[in-house]
Protein backbone atom coordinates (compact mmCIF):
# COMPACT_ATOMS: atom_id res chain seq x y z
CA UNK A 1 0.00 0.00 0.00
CA UNK A 2 1.06 3.33 -1.12
CA UNK A 3 1.98 6.21 1.67
CA UNK A 4 -0.62 8.43 -0.37
CA UNK A 5 -3.34 4.99 0.54
CA UNK A 6 -3.89 5.55 3.57
CA UNK A 7 -6.18 7.71 5.33
CA UNK A 8 -6.06 10.14 8.65
CA UNK A 9 -8.12 10.93 11.05
CA UNK A 10 -8.52 15.13 11.62
CA UNK A 11 -8.20 15.05 14.93
CA UNK A 12 -6.75 11.80 17.54
CA UNK A 13 -6.29 11.15 21.13
CA UNK A 14 -3.00 10.28 22.33
CA UNK A 15 -2.02 8.85 26.00
CA UNK A 16 1.82 8.64 26.94
CA UNK A 17 1.42 6.51 30.75
CA UNK A 18 3.64 3.72 32.24
CA UNK A 19 5.85 3.30 34.44
CA UNK A 20 9.21 4.76 32.59
CA UNK A 21 10.49 8.02 32.05
CA UNK A 22 9.89 10.28 28.79
CA UNK A 23 6.03 10.93 29.03
CA UNK A 24 6.38 14.86 29.16
CA UNK A 25 9.17 14.51 27.23
CA UNK A 26 7.04 13.02 24.24
CA UNK A 27 4.16 15.47 25.30
CA UNK A 28 6.94 18.10 24.04
CA UNK A 29 7.76 16.59 21.04
CA UNK A 30 3.99 16.68 20.05
CA UNK A 31 4.15 20.31 21.41
CA UNK A 32 7.22 21.63 19.22
CA UNK A 33 5.29 19.25 16.19
CA UNK A 34 2.00 20.72 16.30
CA UNK A 35 3.59 24.77 16.66
CA UNK A 36 5.62 23.62 13.68
CA UNK A 37 2.98 22.43 11.72
CA UNK A 38 1.21 26.13 12.74
CA UNK A 39 -1.43 24.11 15.45
CA UNK A 40 -2.89 25.89 17.77
CA UNK A 41 -1.79 24.60 21.74
CA UNK A 42 -2.91 24.46 24.62
CA UNK A 43 -0.32 22.87 27.41
CA UNK A 44 -1.84 22.08 30.60
CA UNK A 45 -0.01 20.56 34.01
CA UNK A 46 -1.79 18.74 36.66
CA UNK A 47 1.08 18.10 39.29
CA UNK A 48 4.25 19.98 38.50
CA UNK A 49 4.59 23.49 40.55
CA UNK A 50 8.45 23.39 41.07
CA UNK A 51 10.32 24.98 38.17
CA UNK A 52 11.41 22.28 35.65
CA UNK A 53 13.39 22.84 32.85
CA UNK A 54 10.08 22.68 30.35
CA UNK A 55 8.70 25.49 32.22
CA UNK A 56 11.77 27.98 31.67
CA UNK A 57 11.46 26.59 27.60
CA UNK A 58 7.67 27.14 27.26
CA UNK A 59 7.89 30.57 28.97
CA UNK A 60 10.89 31.50 26.73
CA UNK A 61 8.46 30.55 23.29
CA UNK A 62 5.76 31.84 24.48
CA UNK A 63 6.19 35.01 23.11
CA UNK A 64 7.40 33.53 19.66
CA UNK A 65 4.24 32.02 19.03
CA UNK A 66 1.91 34.18 21.74
CA UNK A 67 -0.78 33.30 19.11
CA UNK A 68 -0.63 29.87 18.94
CA UNK A 69 0.57 28.39 22.74
CA UNK A 70 -1.27 28.56 26.15
CA UNK A 71 1.13 26.96 28.83
CA UNK A 72 -0.74 26.55 32.17
CA UNK A 73 0.54 24.54 35.53
CA UNK A 74 -1.51 23.82 37.92
CA UNK A 75 -0.13 21.19 40.53
CA UNK A 76 0.68 21.62 44.10
CA UNK A 77 3.16 19.09 43.76
CA UNK A 78 3.44 15.16 44.44
CA UNK A 79 0.08 13.65 46.19
CA UNK A 80 0.26 10.94 48.13
CA UNK A 81 3.77 9.91 47.18
CA UNK A 82 5.21 8.64 50.59
CA UNK A 83 8.47 11.07 51.00
CA UNK A 84 8.14 12.84 47.41
CA UNK A 85 5.11 14.20 48.73
CA UNK A 86 4.76 18.15 48.25
CA UNK A 87 5.31 19.54 51.72
CA UNK A 88 2.46 21.81 53.26
CA UNK A 89 0.08 21.19 50.61
CA UNK A 90 -3.33 20.07 51.87
CA UNK A 91 -5.70 17.00 50.30
CA UNK A 92 -8.21 20.07 49.67
CA UNK A 93 -5.85 21.89 48.07
CA UNK A 94 -4.38 19.15 45.30
CA UNK A 95 -7.44 18.43 44.74
CA UNK A 96 -8.81 22.09 43.95
CA UNK A 97 -5.49 22.43 42.07
CA UNK A 98 -6.84 19.63 39.98
CA UNK A 99 -10.21 20.53 39.57
CA UNK A 100 -8.97 23.95 37.76
CA UNK A 101 -6.85 21.79 35.75
CA UNK A 102 -8.88 20.22 34.55
CA UNK A 103 -12.10 22.77 34.36
CA UNK A 104 -9.30 24.50 32.08
CA UNK A 105 -8.52 21.57 30.05
CA UNK A 106 -12.05 21.04 29.25
CA UNK A 107 -12.83 24.74 28.49
CA UNK A 108 -9.80 24.75 26.12
CA UNK A 109 -11.27 21.36 24.39
CA UNK A 110 -14.97 23.18 24.15
CA UNK A 111 -13.46 26.53 22.70
CA UNK A 112 -12.51 25.75 19.21
CA UNK A 113 -9.39 27.86 19.91
CA UNK A 114 -6.86 24.61 19.77
CA UNK A 115 -6.00 22.09 17.22
CA UNK A 116 -4.22 20.12 20.67
CA UNK A 117 -4.65 20.40 24.34
CA UNK A 118 -2.28 18.77 26.21
CA UNK A 119 -2.69 17.56 29.81
CA UNK A 120 0.49 16.76 31.35
CA UNK A 121 0.02 14.14 34.49
CA UNK A 122 -3.85 14.26 34.32
CA UNK A 123 -3.44 10.27 34.43
CA UNK A 124 -1.57 10.93 37.87
CA UNK A 125 -4.46 12.63 39.21
CA UNK A 126 -7.04 10.13 38.61
CA UNK A 127 -4.82 7.54 40.01
CA UNK A 128 -5.02 9.56 43.40
CA UNK A 129 -8.07 9.68 43.57
CA UNK A 130 -8.32 13.91 42.47
CA UNK A 131 -10.21 13.64 39.51
CA UNK A 132 -12.40 10.20 39.01
CA UNK A 133 -12.58 8.53 36.13
CA UNK A 134 -15.58 9.47 34.70
CA UNK A 135 -14.11 13.05 34.59
CA UNK A 136 -11.59 12.01 32.05
CA UNK A 137 -14.06 9.96 30.30
CA UNK A 138 -15.85 13.32 29.65
CA UNK A 139 -12.57 14.73 28.84
CA UNK A 140 -11.86 12.12 26.33
CA UNK A 141 -15.17 12.10 24.90
CA UNK A 142 -15.53 16.06 24.47
CA UNK A 143 -12.09 15.81 21.97
CA UNK A 144 -13.43 13.43 20.22
CA UNK A 145 -14.07 14.82 16.07
CA UNK A 146 -13.12 18.37 17.71
CA UNK A 147 -9.89 18.31 18.64
CA UNK A 148 -6.57 16.32 19.46
CA UNK A 149 -5.78 15.20 23.26
CA UNK A 150 -2.74 13.68 24.63
CA UNK A 151 -2.63 12.79 27.80
CA UNK A 152 0.05 11.92 29.93
CA UNK A 153 1.47 10.09 33.56
CA UNK A 154 1.00 6.93 34.57
CA UNK A 155 -1.51 4.55 35.25
CA UNK A 156 -3.81 5.09 32.04
CA UNK A 157 -6.90 3.41 33.34
CA UNK A 158 -7.13 0.15 31.64
CA UNK A 159 -11.06 0.76 31.12
CA UNK A 160 -10.50 3.67 28.99
CA UNK A 161 -8.39 2.10 26.37
CA UNK A 162 -10.31 1.37 24.02
CA UNK A 163 -11.77 5.33 24.26
CA UNK A 164 -8.17 6.46 22.36
CA UNK A 165 -6.71 6.42 19.18
CA UNK A 166 -2.92 5.65 20.05
CA UNK A 167 -1.20 4.43 23.30
CA UNK A 168 1.47 3.83 24.49
CA UNK A 169 3.10 2.28 27.76
CA UNK A 170 6.88 3.81 28.68
CA UNK A 171 8.50 0.98 29.91
CA UNK A 172 11.15 0.82 32.65
CA UNK A 173 14.12 -1.09 32.16
CA UNK A 174 16.43 0.57 34.22
CA UNK A 175 16.67 4.28 35.64
CA UNK A 176 19.66 5.38 37.99
CA UNK A 177 16.53 6.22 40.04
CA UNK A 178 16.46 2.95 41.86
CA UNK A 179 20.41 3.38 42.27
CA UNK A 180 19.75 6.42 44.86
CA UNK A 181 20.17 9.00 41.94
CA UNK A 182 17.65 12.02 42.27
CA UNK A 183 16.60 13.46 38.90
CA UNK A 184 19.11 15.06 36.79
CA UNK A 185 18.14 18.58 35.28
CA UNK A 186 17.44 18.69 31.80
CA UNK A 187 17.36 15.30 31.20
CA UNK A 188 14.75 14.27 33.67
CA UNK A 189 13.02 17.72 34.54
Amino acid sequence: MAFEDFKSKDHISLVYTGEGKGKTTASLGLLVRALGAGDRVAFIQFIKHWDVSEHAFLSSIIELYEDQLTFVKYGRGFYDAGELSADGVSDEQHQEAAEQAYGESLNAIKSGDYELVVCDEINNAVHDGLLTVGQLETLIDAAKDQVSLCLTGRDFPQQLLDTVDIATNMTKLRHHFDDGFIANKGIDY
